[in-house]
């Protein structure tokens, strides 16, 4: 299934433009979501130096013999025109690598986009290659591509935001008083891989394990009066998903209606500040400002949101510090929290698709704590 009608030609030719304007002569992608977005396929990352080089007038690829073949085809598959200079492994990389560089005209001293998820050995091999001591990262080029998202990637992740709304509805469902957290995690797994999503992620946090905003979801047993943090993702046709939403078994622990409304009101305070033209410091701010102001300012600790698309966490970032310029076609998560030590947390989490106007949520259910029992 295709996300976006933009071919890879295409898509080399607008990276191109962003080094010329930032005075980048060669990016270096690893495999990965760099790759995935230019190519529409990845091969998996391993101890193989695999590189896509993008010169500024042409490009080629490093690719080891094993995979050399399937590279090929899928270039093709791509539109792409690109030369592959395979290495063998009794040979090693570094003759093979001279080539590829030769080919997309990179020299040595020149200015290098390097892929930050490469391996340490490759971008090593890469550094040296080069005679290069710095480098800058491949965010500040493809990223910045990959941030603002077309109506076909637009798409995909509406398609995956669905799943993960049955997903979590699969888990509300199932959830019951004396159930571990690992149980009703593993629920929401199997509604994903039901609907052909590799699950991300599963965070199922009960009762006082919800104030640790990363817990590692273990074997509690829910309990009646608990406040249960559920954050799930999954990946569908590589596009990602991630939510967050609230379930209270009974009546809840003391004073959660009170704090859920002030996490409520500091997400429709970062929907009202997220516009096109604003830097992203600025949602971060409008949320941040509203639990301060309640009270709770010690007890929000982390971000306000992250980009996503291929990835779970991509640019851009909604951080206190970010002056990051909020475009529109920008996918990202609107999630403020508050966590209670030794009590409960609420975290509410949307994925926003930022449009002229203002965000539009990508998943249909409510940001009201599911009430059962």
């Amino acid at each position: 299934m295709a996300a976006s009608a933009q071919s890879a030609p295409t898509r080399i030719a607008r990276l191109r433009e962003v080094m010329a304007g930032q005075g980048i002569d060669l990016v270096a992608l690893a495999p990965g979501a760099h790759m995935h977005w230019i190519l529409g396929w990845h091969p998996h990352p391993d101890e193989r130096p695999t590189l896509l080089l993008v010169g500024r007038e042409a490009a080629s690829v490093l690719v080891p013999s094993v995979n050399s073949e399937d590279f090929r085809a899928q270039i093709a598959r791509a539109g792409a025109d690109l030369p592959c200079f395979p290495w063998r492994d009794e040979d090693g990389p570094v003759a093979a690598l001279d080539e590829a560089l030769a080919a997309c005209g990179a020299k040595p001293g020149c200015t290098l986009s390097l892929d930050e998820t490469a391996r340490a050995d490759a971008a090593l091999t890469l550094l040296r290659a080069l005679r290069l001591s710095d480098c800058r990262f491949a965010g500040e080029t493809v990223g910045a591509l990959r941030a603002r998202k077309d109506e076909g990637e637009i798409a995909a992740l509406r398609r995956s935001a669905a799943v993960a709304d049955a997903a979590l509805e699969a888990g509300f469902a199932a959830m019951r008083p004396g159930m571990t957290e690992r149980e009703v995690a593993r629920v929401i797994r199997e509604t994903f891989a039901a609907n052909g999503v590799s699950t991300s992620f599963t965070l199922v946090a009960s009762g006082p394990n919800g104030a640790y905003p990363h817990h590692a979801t273990g074997d509690r047993r829910i309990e009646e009066g608990d406040a249960i943090v559920i954050d799930l993702g999954g990946a569908l046709h590589h596009f990602a998903s991630d939510m967050t939403r609230m379930a209270v078994i009974g009546e809840g622990p003391e004073g959660y209606d009170a704090v859920h409304a002030v996490v409520e009101e500091a997400v429709q305070a970062a929907m009202a500040a997220a516009r096109p033209g604003v830097p992203a410091k600025a949602v971060d701010d409008a949320a941040r400002g509203v639990i301060a102001r309640a009270g709770y300012g010690e007890y929000f600790v982390h971000r306000t949101g992250h980009g996503l698309g291929l990835e779970v966490h991509e640019p851009p970032y909604l951080t206190a510090t970010s002056e990051t310029i909020l475009e529109a076609g920008m996918v990202f998560s609107i999630e403020p929290g508050i966590y209670l030590p030794g009590r409960f947390g609420i975290r509410l989490e949307d994925i926003v698709v930022l449009e002229e106007a203002e965000p539009r949520v990508l998943s249909a259910l409510p940001r009201t704590a599911r009430r059962i029992g």
